[in-house]
């Protein structure tokens, strides 16, 4: 069986990640105590379900057994994936403030503010062994995009590679492991034809693969992570995610991410996604 585990801050998305994953064919559970985790899935593989996303957060309780759990169903021969969405204090201060939704952790009389920060203290050791996604800046689509991205992504390997670009201007992302900064290229911005265009577009490749210096970075970039991600593997990372920024998030980051994820698509089960520019998306 394939399972797909959803958690993260209340408020980042968990709901729609769920739907997201039935509408992609899976049974979706919400909100499932740790301890129930085991014979569910035993209780659902001899029902022959093929694949089950399951979401589990900080009010399930257990969450200390929850790597033992892991390692068993593993064992068992059951692929596991944990996915687990976040975004800045700001921006799920604002949601809870629109939405009118009582965090499901408050207290009478305790600033949200805090709440969220407990929220996050609890739940750091499950971040840490996820595929993590900042949702901040994401619309729901964007982010059912990502999901099926990511479900369906090749699977040639176990560790899921991800490259993601960014713009800085809209702030660096909270998901990332590895961060390269690309604003010292030239920058296709300012050619008036180019601006509305993206990295993916045939002229801004063209643009800026005449130029040294952005050939050189690529090849640095792939260097770096082809000669560290057997580490990573060593170490049992099932999710490595590569961050590449530029101002806006539109051209030389778009561009390097799209080479990146063509460079090491034969490793496997790579994603490829750009946050800050949706017209470049081709998910």
């Amino acid at each position: 069986m394939r399972i797909v585990l959803v958690s993260g801050l209340s408020g980042s998305g968990k709901t729609v990640a769920l739907r997201a994953l039935e509408d992609a064919g899976f049974m979706a559970i919400d909100n499932l105590p740790v301890a129930f985790l085991a014979p569910v899935v035993e209780h659902l593989a001899r029902q022959g379900v093929g694949q089950v996303a399951i979401a589990i957060d900080a009010r399930t309780g257990g969450l200390e057994a929850l790597p033992g759990t892991l390692e068993r169903l593993a064992e068992q021969g059951h692929g596991v994936d944990l996915l687990f969405l976040e975004a800045r204090d700001g921006v799920l201060l604002e949601r809870f403030s629109e939405t009118r939704r009582t965090h499901p952790l408050a207290r009478e009389g305790r600033p949200l503010v805090e709440v969220i920060a407990l929220e996050r203290e609890l739940l750091a050791p499950l971040s840490q062994r996820a595929h993590r996604i900042d949702t901040s800046d994401l619309s729901a689509g964007m982010l059912r995009a990502w999901i099926r991205e990511f479900v369906f992504a090749g699977e040639g390997g176990w560790l899921t590679l991800t490259f993601e670009s960014f713009g800085y201007k809209h702030g660096v992302p909270l998901d990332t492991d590895l961060v390269f900064d690309a604003r010292c290229l030239p920058n296709p911005y300012y050619d008036k034809a180019l601006r509305p265009l993206t990295g993916r577009d045939e002229p801004v490749v063209r643009w800026l693969e005449a130029i040294p210096e952005v050939g050189a970075m690529f090849a640095e970039i792939a260097g770096f992570v082809e000669r560290w991600l057997p580490c990573y593997e060593r170490e049992h990372r099932a999710y490595l995610t590569v961050a590449v920024g530029c101002t806006g998030g539109q051209h030389r980051s778009v561009y390097l991410v799209e080479r990146l994820g063509r460079a090491f698509a034969a490793r496997g089960r790579v994603v490829v996604r750009h946050r800050d520019c949706p017209a470049a998306y081709s998910g």
